[in-house]
């Protein structure tokens, strides 16, 4: 495994804008079922959110999600997109992410973790740890 992790910035369109804005797409084999979507508000403040990983890939080929993400692919301007809806207790926005560029981060996602083997790379204990302030291990007779 040549890496632990993977990190892309795409141009990003905001329905109905012209500009594109910068995404960033990020993925850890610490956190395998989880890719980290961050929208960039100014030049020094992200936005982010996590979104499972499975729901990206589902996005890329066919509508998937409910609640605050939801993806479907789409034609628009002749162009190859993936249109992501996000909504919180502020708003929501509608992006559109270049389909190809968002496949080659999922294909390197997946040169990471491959598909179901996500559990092999939980620390549970560690993630246990890490919640109750203890740096206790499995107990020993």
């Amino acid at each position: 495994m040549a890496s632990e992790s993977v990190q892309q910035d795409v141009f990003t369109v905001l329905h109905g804008q012209a500009s594109p804005i910068v995404s960033r797409w990020a993925y850890r084999a610490s956190d395998p079922f989880a890719i980290s979507f961050s929208v960039r508000r100014s030049s020094d403040r992200w936005i982010e959110w996590l979104v499972a990983r499975d729901l990206v890939i589902e996005g890329l080929t066919t509508p998937t999600g409910i609640g605050d993400i939801r993806m479907a692919p789409r034609r628009i301007d002749g162009y190859d997109v993936v249109e992501l809806e996000i909504r919180s207790d502020g708003g929501s926005a509608v992006l559109e992410v270049d389909r190809d560029l968002l496949a080659q981060f999922v294909d390197s996602t997946l040169e990471i973790v491959d598909l179901g083997e996500e559990h092999d790379h939980l620390d549970i204990d560690g993630a246990i740890a890490r919640l109750t302030g203890s740096a206790a291990g499995p107990s020993t007779p």
